[in-house]
């Protein structure tokens, strides 16, 4: 396990984060005691990567319920719902945001909670499981993918998805954990991921903690890495699966993901089944965040370009499924064609 997880319950009814726009100059952790505040926190990035936005959210509905004066369940309820429809729009994109939120609605309507007592107690224990499961989950995804790393391997990873992105271990960048604790002796080459630089700062961060080679690339260097030194594949998470395996992930993704393509290496999604949405068949259906333009502007507080420039910074782009190899997730690796895979994937829930 990681010496620190991204996101941390106390019993004072208080939620704590590791404020990530700090790394890693700084290691700090700031503490929530309201939903308001906490999905500011999500919204401002405090905390990021689509199952840690779930758990935060998921634990902002718990602070909603411990902290409740409310006498009765239905005043409860209204409180609760006013907290979920706040969080809800704290991140567009994230699937499993909406995931985790429906989860708690189905507790929060359940009417064998007929009291105060028993609801709070029901909503901030699901908060709790959502929390564990991620846990497990991420370690299946990496076992799921053992069989894909082989021995030496170089891996080209984008962003962050890490302990920092989940409530632990990791998705894609635990894939590369797993292998190197494996003793496969794989070498990580992490795009720095412009513009928030979650590779440079925090998947760095995580794999120098974790004693894993590896070395930091600007994300414009992918293609000459691939073709002058030789790279066995690229492995990143995802913010949304579509029906079709159309790919919601960070900026820069879809860049890799043709490159791997045009020089032969095998291009995997890393992703729990939550992040798969059945419900949107391809990815034009996906909303993309626009940020603040400052984040192209500035590194930090330093403005790196002229007073008054126009600015593009989506969040997110869109990978279509034609250059994606496979889907690892916690119950399987999924091939194409996508459209039957991950129904078969999916229906077993059903």
């Amino acid at each position: 396990m990681s010496t620190f997880r991204s996101i941390e319950w106390l019993d004072e009814g208080i939620v704590r984060m590791l404020d990530q726009r700090k790394l890693p100059i700084e290691t700090v952790y700031n503490d929530y005691e309201n939903y308001t505040d906490l999905a500011q926190a999500i919204k401002d990035m405090v905390t990021r990567g689509a199952p840690a936005i779930a758990i935060a959210a998921s634990y902002g509905l718990a602070i909603t319920a411990v902290r409740s004066q409310a006498t009765n369940v239905d005043a409860l309820n209204s409180e609760l719902a006013t907290a979920m429809a706040t969080l809800r729009a704290s991140r567009p994109t994230a699937v499993n945001l909406f995931w985790a939120m429906d989860r708690m609605e189905e507790i929060i309507n359940n009417p064998k909670f007929d009291s105060v007592t028993a609801l709070k107690d029901a909503v901030l224990a699901e908060a709790h499981a959502i929390a564990e499961e991620d846990v497990e989950t991420n370690k299946s995804i990496g076992r799921n993918a053992m069989p894909l790393v082989p021995e030496g391997a170089t891996i080209i990873h984008h962003c962050n998805t890490g302990s920092l992105a989940t409530m632990d271990y990791g998705t894609a960048l635990g894939i590369i954990r797993m292998a190197h604790e494996q003793g496969k002796n794989v070498f990580a080459l992490l795009d720095e991921t412009r513009p928030r630089l979650q590779g440079g700062r925090l998947s760095a961060y995580e794999l120098k903690e974790q004693g894993v080679p590896f070395k930091v690339i600007v994300d414009g260097a992918s293609g000459h890495f691939m073709r002058r030194y030789g790279v066995d594949l690229c492995v990143v998470g995802a913010d949304r699966v579509a029906a079709n395996g159309d790919t919601a992930n960070k900026i820069g993704t879809y860049n890799l993901a043709v490159v791997a393509h045009e020089n032969g290496v095998p291009f995997y999604v890393a992703a729990p089944t939550t992040t798969i949405d059945m419900a949107t068949k391809h990815g034009d259906e996906i909303e993309i965040e626009e940020r603040h333009a400052s984040e192209i502007t500035h590194v930090r507080e330093c403005q790196i370009t002229p007073d008054d420039v126009e600015v593009g910074n989506p969040a997110f782009d869109i990978t279509p499924a034609k250059y994606i190899t496979a889907v690892i997730t916690e119950k399987g690796v999924v091939y194409p064609p996508f459209e039957e895979g991950l129904a078969k994937l999916m229906g077993s829930e059903i």
